[in-house]
């Protein structure tokens, strides 16, 4: 467990995670979260405990995997606090610190988009779905077979996939953009601020 005011300001630093010491307390974070009863500490006990100092507690749960960044407490926060963007420099953390979950599915779902985008300059989504159910299958296969085998029940997706497909909605192959070089520039540059921070 790091010293308390250690991971406060650790979170401070991270871009979305500066407003964290206007918090009230208020709940409305919570409230506004669609999916607040799925996480292991609702979003409002997440920023408490980040400034109580419980980091390893905070990074290795599932609490900001859940967010689906829709927005609603950020909007609603009376504090300006940003709890979206708060979630997304949770993760990052938790990456860098090697504290992710076991089982959870969305920092390989971000590693595949990134990956289709720094390959192609955009997403090619019929690639980035097939890489990222074949990363999660093996994964699962070995930690909960049962998981596996309903990701095999996916393919009940197939009819919708071929209707896009014929409709020309969804590429078999990537099409790469012109001046990929400038966009690879880009993301290594984003890479060093965020890794100087």
């Amino acid at each position: 467990m790091a010293k308390q005011g250690g991971f406060l300001e650790e979170v401070r630093n991270k871009p979305g995670g500066n407003a964290i010491n206007l918090c009230i307390q208020c709940g409305t974070c919570t409230g506004s979260c669609p999916n607040a009863n799925y996480m292991e500490h609702s979003p409002r006990k997440v920023i408490a405990m980040v400034r109580a100092g419980l980091r390893e507690e905070v990074l290795s749960s599932s609490s900001m995997w859940f967010c689906s960044a829709c927005y609603l407490c950020t909007v609603r926060c009376p504090r300006d606090i940003k709890p979206t963007e708060l979630m997304h420099a949770l993760e990052c953390l938790a990456i860098s610190s090697g504290l992710v979950k076991k089982g959870m599915h969305t920092p390989v779902f971000y590693k595949t988009f990134v990956d289709s985008i720094k390959s192609n300059g955009r997403v090619h989504e019929l690639g980035m779905m097939l890489k990222f159910y074949w990363r999660t299958f093996w994964f699962n296969l070995k930690t909960n077979p049962v998981a596996a085998i309903k990701m095999i029940s996916l393919v009940g997706m197939l009819p919708l996939s071929l209707r896009l497909l014929m409709h020309g909605r969804m590429p078999i192959r990537a099409k790469k953009i012109e001046g990929k070089e400038g966009l690879s520039a880009i993301i290594e540059k984003a890479r060093a601020l965020v890794s100087v921070r």
